[in-house]
């Protein structure tokens, strides 16, 4: 009769089996735990905290088609107007679980940031794009991508300068 290796070593607990590993099991047995002790339900406030007063605005505010109320406090830094603030509105009209809601909001920055430069040009302030759009940072720590932007751009200017001189003629 020939015994096998399961007949003389029965098959052992898991927690045999993983004893060898240090910290194994700690989630088994609270005692076990380092921190347990220091597991606790955070303490209650005496008396429930009442809820904010509404802010009231002058400013228009975008409010989501998931949320039936507004918030009671929220920001008007930044009230929709022109072309971006139309699409923000029309955003607005979308679920927040639908694609169409969040990339009219991004589409909506872009025309925002636009209309800020014209906005600028119109008063007289030639804005320093560079430094606004963080070229001395780029510089520092992306070299790399610096040196291709401005490759792109140096290209993209030459390609303007040579279909202008061939308009010209």
């Amino acid at each position: 009769m020939i015994i096998t290796d399961a007949q003389q070593n029965p098959p052992r607990s898991q927690a045999e089996r993983h004893a060898h590993i240090v910290g194994w099991g700690a989630d088994l047995d609270h005692a076990h735990r380092p921190a347990y002790p220091m597991e606790r339900t955070p303490p209650r406030l005496p008396h429930a905290v009442p809820p904010p007063e509404q802010q009231h605005s002058h400013a228009e505010v975008l409010v989501s088609t998931e949320r039936p109320r507004i918030t009671p406090i929220y920001g008007t830094t930044l009230p929709p107007k022109g072309l971006s603030g139309w699409l923000r509105r029309q955003a607005f009209r979308h679920s927040e679980n639908d694609l169409r809601h969040w990339m009219m909001l991004l589409l909506a920055d872009r025309v925002n940031m636009g209309e800020g430069l014209i906005e600028d040009l119109s008063r007289g302030h030639v804005p320093n794009l560079y430094a606004e759009m963080g070229g001395r940072a780029e510089l520092r720590h992306n070299p790399m991508g610096a040196a291709r932007k401005a490759a792109i751009g140096i290209a993209a200017l030459a390609l303007i300068a040579i279909a202008l001189k061939k308009r010209r003629r």
